[in-house]
């Protein structure tokens, strides 16, 4: 899931550099008008790339209400600022038998939900292997406490196991229950 916004940030640089700024004499250097490549109607972009290149105005002035010297951001552990996103549920998604079926999807990383339940951990055992050749990342869909989490990391060592809401991926994906591996090809309970 997170390649497709470094791939649309990747497609963005590379449409860009492709342009050819017009020499003209009197025109700043700092903002080069766009060349279009190829117009197919439709509403400009131009606005969207204005605001990746704001103009100098000058020093940027902090937020009003912003201390002079404001202290650097505190560093806690991981696990301390994961303890933070706990408990999450999935109201969307519950512990059950979610149909097989065929899904279009090119270019998705294997992806497994889970909870921090019996049904999960038996899973969890089962498919450890296939897991791991996939390459697969987990979402812990409901799980309480730190321990829980930790609980089913031990189950899985060298697998990615995420806390976070399932709500969003289920209703894209029409799911009603965990565990499942969700691949580019299909929906596996």
């Amino acid at each position: 899931m997170n390649r497709f916004p470094l791939a649309l940030a990747a497609l963005l640089c590379a449409s860009t550099a492709i342009a050819q700024p017009v020499t003209a004499p009197n025109r700043p250097t700092s903002s080069p008008p766009l060349i279009v490549v190829e117009d197919r109607g439709g509403v400009s972009a131009l606005p969207y790339y204005q605001a990746l290149n704001p103009q100098e105005t000058g020093p940027a002035q902090p937020p009003a209400g912003t201390p002079a010297n404001p202290s650097p951001p505190r560093m806690g552990s991981a696990i301390g600022a994961e303890a933070t996103m706990l408990p999450v549920r999935s109201a969307r998604l519950t512990s059950g038998d979610e149909p097989r079926r065929v899904i279009r999807a090119p270019g998705l990383t294997p992806l497994f939900l889970v909870g921090d339940d019996d049904r999960s951990r038996a899973w969890l055992r089962q498919r450890r292997a296939a897991l791991t050749e996939l390459r697969a990342v987990g979402m812990v869909v409901n799980v309480a406490t730190p321990e829980a989490l930790a609980s089913l990391r031990r189950l899985v060592p060298g697998l990615t196991l995420a806390p976070a809401s399932g709500d969003d991926v289920a209703q894209r994906l029409g799911l009603r229950h965990y565990p499942v591996l969700i691949t580019a090809t299909g929906i596996e309970p």
